[in-house]
């Protein structure tokens, strides 16, 4: 392009000078303006149309509907008495069931003509009826329990009471002795093991054997105390004590279905190897 014409030209014109203007993008360019001219006023267009379109179809809102609400003062409802109900009846007491009673009379040897109201009952009348100090008519003694006794001053009745057996109470004879765990077999292994340990010196110097009876107490527990020595060599009471002390728990008596505190007597024979 001359250079006197670049300064009247178009700037698409110099931009495509020598090239393909029939191509398509020379003359997308050179419409561009007059396209998007053309697509405002068709989107003005459609607006206005739609716009008169919504003023023509589009009713008018309903009025909003008052309510006139009234206050209404709520009645109170007296509710009904509650039902009382009566108190349950109590049961009147058992009468007390009167036992026939025979006079004690005391034996007394005499001459003298015994009086009717002085003789004493046969065993015939005493078979049906208690002893006591006066006689009292009644219903045949037949295992009657008497009732038991209420208190005036508290209401309360008092029931007779089964009195156990104090914890502490060491017993003299019950129904299964103490013993050894393992029975007489392991008692026996028990002295020929621990025996020798205790059983030397002096002792066995001076020849000292025989049977000695150690007597302890066994806890319910099975522990073992107040060891010691009541019969046999004196002189062996001692290893006996210290045999007994180290033998560990036992098993404990048994009174009535349970373990009791007892007193227990265990021989130990003492002999001499060779003798």
């Amino acid at each position: 392009m001359e250079v006197n014409k670049i300064l009247q030209a178009d700037m698409l014109d110099i931009i495509f000078e020598g090239r393909n203007k029939e191509y398509g993008a020379y003359e997308l360019r050179t419409n561009y303006r007059k396209r998007l001219s053309l697509a405002l006023l068709w989107m003005i267009g459609l607006m206005g149309a739609m716009l008169m379109l919504y003023s023509f179809t589009n009713k008018p809102e309903k009025q909003a509907e008052v309510y006139n609400v009234k206050d209404h003062e709520l009645e109170k409802i007296e509710t009904e008495k509650p039902i009382e109900t009566p108190p349950p009846v109590q049961p009147p007491p058992p009468e007390k069931q009167q036992v026939k009673v025979e006079q004690f009379v005391k034996p007394l040897i005499t001459n003298e003509e015994v009086k009717p109201d002085e003789v004493p009952p046969t065993m015939d009348e005493l078979e049906d009826a208690k002893i006591g100090k006066l006689d009292e008519d009644g219903d045949a003694d037949e295992g009657i329990v008497a009732p038991p006794i209420d208190t005036k001053e508290t209401g309360v009745i008092d029931i007779p009471k089964k009195k156990e057996d104090d914890a502490d109470q060491i017993h003299l004879s019950v129904q299964i002795e103490s013993e050894y765990p393992g029975g007489l077999n392991a008692w026996r292994r028990y002295l020929d093991r621990n025996l020798p340990k205790y059983y030397d010196g002096e002792v066995v110097e001076n020849g000292i054997q025989g049977k000695v009876v150690v007597q302890f107490i066994v806890d319910a527990e099975g522990k073992v105390s107040e060891v010691r020595g009541i019969e046999g060599p004196k002189e062996l009471w001692k290893i006996a004590e210290k045999v007994i002390m180290a033998s560990g728990k036992w098993t404990p008596a048994v009174q009535n279905g349970r373990h009791v505190k007892s007193y227990k007597r265990q021989p130990i024979t003492f002999r001499l190897e060779g003798e």
